[in-house]
């Protein structure tokens, strides 16, 4: 004898559906494709001018004089970022002071100044002198100018004001790691530094990271400043060349397109950390790695940037080989 189940009454599960998301999302990339199409359309652009200047070898050297200045700067800026969230979490309340004034200092002042500042030392100080302090005694003495060139005042300028803010980055990283974990550390007899390198730093890595990323795409940008002391970075050079051919609007093309290019390929990394990331943590929003194991993803784009980054040097391979030279 065979019983039916009566399934009239089970409630059915359907997905809930977002009509406002496709509607808002078709009015925001109609108003992309407009806006790119007027680029193309305006007739206050000569195309031809920004094709020529793409590849142009003053350009490709600016870019590559921007990646150096932005690696450079936030390795010394991670560095004294570290040092000073350190210190402010410090007992002794001395260093808690003088990590708390630099922060306060160059994060008080604009960037810009900072800039103009350290380019211009030469003018406070003609001089570096090594001798006794507060006597005639004088070992050695150089020109700031020759000691401290543009592109160095540059260097310092953009790391120590980077190191301010990533000095709180740091700070927010280290304490979001349980405190138990230092107590135990103390326990079990290590000391202050061995704690803080083996099992604090490595933990507040997860938290470091991502806005990290950030600063690095910011630091690129930033860059861009130091055409105020004539480093011959990107913007510099597009703004050397638009003051010959007054084709100012063409080479802001130009620069805007490679600006563009680095932040999406240094991008990547980070997106696919933070993917990385929520998949750990079990998130919806793993799907956006397509592998079971996140770390394929990461190694594939890894692997795609490098490729990239391969064809664009060999593309230009005769002209860095005129740099080179140059710089010989």
């Amino acid at each position: 004898m065979s019983s039916e189940i009566d399934n009239s009454d089970d409630v059915v599960a359907r997905p809930l559906r977002h009509p406002w998301r496709w509607v808002f999302g078709g009015v925001a990339l109609a108003l992309l494709l407009t806006f790119i199409w007027s680029l193309f359309m305006a007739e206050s652009i000569q195309h031809k001018i920004v094709v020529q200047y793409l590849f142009d070898q003053r350009i490709l050297i600016g870019m590559i004089v921007t990646l150096v200045v932005t690696v450079v700067c936030m390795l010394i800026a991670t560095i004294l970022a570290t040092i000073l969230a350190i210190m402010k979490l410090s007992d002794n309340p001395l260093l808690r002071w003088l990590a708390t004034g630099f922060i306060e200092f160059f994060r008080g002042t604009p960037l810009l100044l900072q800039i103009v500042f350290w380019g211009y030392l030469g003018i406070i100080f003609p001089n570096i002198v090594l001798g006794i302090p507060f006597t005639d005694v004088i070992f050695q003495s150089w020109q700031t100018s020759q000691v401290i060139p543009a592109i160095l005042a540059g260097i310092i300028a953009l790391s120590l004001n980077e190191a301010a803010y990533s000095a709180e980055i740091v700070r927010a990283g280290i304490l979001a790691v349980d405190a138990g974990q230092v107590e135990a550390a103390k326990s079990l007899g290590m000391t202050g530094g061995y704690t803080m390198r083996k099992i604090v730093l490595p933990q507040a890595m997860r938290v470091i990271i991502p806005p990290m990323g950030n600063e690095f795409i910011g630091m690129l940008k930033s860059t861009s400043l130091l055409q105020v002391i004539a480093v011959a970075e990107l913007y510099t050079a597009a703004s050397t060349i638009s003051a010959q051919n007054l084709a100012q609007i063409e080479l802001l093309v130009v620069s805007g397109f490679w600006y563009l290019v680095m932040t999406t390929v240094l991008g990547f990394p980070q997106r696919a950390y933070a993917a990385w990331q929520e998949a750990d943590h079990g998130h919806a929003a793993a799907r956006l790695v397509p592998f079971e194991r996140p770390e394929a993803f990461i190694l594939l784009i890894a692997l795609l940037s490098s490729l990239l980054l391969h064809l664009l040097l060999k593309a230009f391979h005769s002209r860095l080989r005129v740099l080179l030279e140059v710089c010989e």
